[in-house]
């Protein structure tokens, strides 16, 4: 099973002018049910398209375990689980055994994954949903931008730097429940950064519920502006998990626009190695003045020219928070944030590389890696997972140095990234252009089953 992960299998991607009209056509019954309903319009992207298929292939190769990684990555500062900001990774793994492909087929849904399904259906497809929407985003910015980085950026804790979004944030209320779950920074070191909001969602339904939730997605989307109104891009993204056995498939679209760029104004430039900042940024979304009368302010979040330099270095600590807490470092992870975004949730937790002893280190691949570790049951067996960063992309962060890690990652992004079955390690290992790794193996004194067919 282990090797398995580690094998290539394929996705379904649907992105076409067909799918733009489904999703229009879900807008507009929702408009008309709120509006029987007298509710609130939802405000959405005005314009939506497919994305080339030069972009995004319509079958597109994928791994599992480079698919848990990402997902791991993405939910480390979710705040989700009750390990305290040290352990929500962890969750991705109780997927390991959910899906099954083959070099030449589609990645579908196993008995464990049907059974996951059975009793948390929602929490599979939502969260598998993140997983793939936001491999596919990587791929798809790395090849529109092939000299930049890309990097998955947590929206929530991004945000928090300027905003007050919930009732146990201080500061002025933003009053609006929808934000994209996540943006992509595409970056070079020393320039400024382009951010694109990600709306991902997931189900165990049909294309109609797909073409529902990019419908909502698009409002996600929308609750946050970087610059001109109407301006930022956007990703939107709702896979589709079929329990009857039909074609996993990822349904996506764009919506296209010139802003989200952070270009700096009057000389301010970011510093990345200055300590994370707590703006008290106004809420709301402030459209173009036309003729003598300002508009109403609409709700949401609003990254103007005059912040650009502060949303900058705000991206870079939350990624390295979120490096940080994926080795299992406390003070290293509360460094990178503020108050407001959860710093004391970290503090108390120290971890041993910043010392002369190391809670946890593995030699993988012939290079040096950090992190920590978690034993747990798959179905029976007992294995150990090791979660960390390289060595000396630790060793920059622990000490705060964010503009030199950017240097090391952007200038290795071709040559780290690498996913196999590590034989003295035992098991799958998966290095990210980030540095991260995600690495799986049985406990010593366990035989893996033998799989049908493999003559063992």
């Amino acid at each position: 099973m282990l090797q398995d992960l580690t094998q290539s299998s394929n996705v379904s991607v649907h992105s076409d002018v067909a799918l733009v009209g489904k999703v229009e056509a879900a807008i507009a019954a929702d408009d008309k049910k709120r509006k029987e309903n007298e509710d609130e319009p939802l405000r959405r992207k005005p314009d939506l398209a497919s994305i080339p298929q030069t972009e995004l292939p319509r079958q597109f190769e994928v791994t599992l375990w480079d698919v848990l990684h990402t997902l791991a990555r993405a939910t480390a500062l979710s705040w989700r689980g009750a390990g305290r900001g040290l352990a929500e990774h962890w969750g991705a793994l109780k997927y390991t055994q959910a899906l099954a492909g083959g070099r030449d087929s589609f990645l579908g849904l196993t008995d464990e994954g049907h059974r996951i399904a059975d009793h948390y259906k929602s929490l599979q497809s939502g969260e598998l949903g993140v997983g793939f929407a936001l491999t596919l985003a990587e791929h798809l910015l790395s090849s529109r931008f092939p000299d930049h980085s890309v990097t998955i950026v947590p929206a929530d804790t991004a945000l928090r730097a300027g905003w007050a979004l919930t009732s146990r944030d201080k500061g002025e209320k933003v009053k609006y429940r929808y934000r994209p779950p996540y943006f992509a920074e595409v970056w070079r070191p020393g320039e400024p950064s382009l951010v694109v909001p990600l709306a991902c969602k997931g189900n165990h339904g049909d294309s109609a519920t797909s073409a529902e939730q990019l419908a909502s997605a698009s409002a996600h989307a929308e609750a946050v502006h970087i610059g001109a109104w109407n301006e930022t891009p956007g990703l939107l993204f709702s896979t589709q998990l079929p329990t009857d056995g039909g074609t996993m498939t990822v349904h996506a679209l764009q919506a296209p626009g010139s802003g989200g760029r952070l270009s700096p104004v009057e000389d301010r430039e970011a510093n990345l190695n200055a300590p994370p900042f707590q703006a008290n940024v106004m809420p709301d979304i402030h459209p173009p003045i036309e003729g003598l009368v300002a508009p109403e302010p609409v709700r949401g979040c609003h990254v103007q020219a005059k912040d650009y330099a502060w949303f900058q270095e705000s991206l870079a600590h939350t990624t390295a928070a979120g490096l940080m807490a994926f080795t299992g470092s406390g003070h290293a992870t509360a460094r990178h944030l503020t108050d407001r975004q959860g710093r004391k949730r970290f503090t108390g937790y120290e971890h041993a590389a910043g010392m002369s002893v190391q809670d946890a280190a593995q030699t993988l691949f012939g290079n040096a890696y950090v992190g920590t570790d978690h034993v747990f049951r798959l179905n029976g067996p007992r294995v150990e997972a090791f979660s960390g960063v390289n060595e000396e992309v630790f060793r920059l962060l622990a000490r705060g140095d964010v503009e030199g890690y950017r240097a090391l990652v952007h200038a290795s992004r071709h040559v780290r990234p690498r996913l196999a079955f590590d034989k003295d390690w035992g098991g799958p290992v998966s290095v990210h252009v980030d540095g991260s790794v995600l690495a799986l193996r049985l406990l010593p004194g366990q035989d893996e089953e033998p799989r049908p067919g493999s003559g063992r």
